[in-house]
C-alpha cells in the first residue's frame, strides 16, 4: 500500500513526464538553434562514415521551415527525429563495417 506522499510524488512526476512529451514548454529561437545544431553535427557524423540516410537532410529542412514560420515546437520536433535517424545511421555504418558483400558478387 502506497503511501499519500510517495502517491503524490508518483503523480507530480507522471505530469511532469507528461508535460514535458506533450511539448507544453514554450520552444524558442534558441531552442530550435540548439537541436538544429545537434542534428547538424550527427549528420555530418554519418556523411563522413559514408552512411547519411536519405531523408534526413530533408527532415532538417523541413525543421528549417517549420521555424522560419515560427511554429518552434513542431521545428524541434522534427529536428531531434533528424538527428536520431543520423545517429541510427552511424550505428549501422558501424556495425557493416565489416560486412563486405556477398561472394557471389565476386
Amino acid at each position: 500500500m502506497m503511501t499519500s506522499i510517495k502517491k503524490t510524488l508518483l503523480s507530480a512526476a507522471a505530469a511532469a513526464a507528461l508535460a514535458i512529451s506533450s511539448g507544453a514548454f514554450a520552444a524558442s529561437q534558441a531552442d530550435f538553434d540548439a537541436a538544429y545544431a545537434a542534428a547538424s553535427a550527427e549528420l555530418k557524423k554519418a556523411k563522413s562514415m559514408g552512411n547519411a540516410w536519405r531523408d534526413t537532410g530533408k527532415m532538417l529542412k523541413k525543421a528549417e521551415a517549420a521555424a522560419k514560420e515560427g511554429n518552434f515546437g513542431k521545428a524541434i520536433g522534427i529536428a531531434r527525429d533528424a538527428k536520431f535517424q543520423a545517429q541510427a545511421a552511424q550505428e549501422q555504418a558501424a556495425s557493416q563495417a565489416s560486412a563486405g558483400n556477398p561472394g557471389y558478387l565476386y
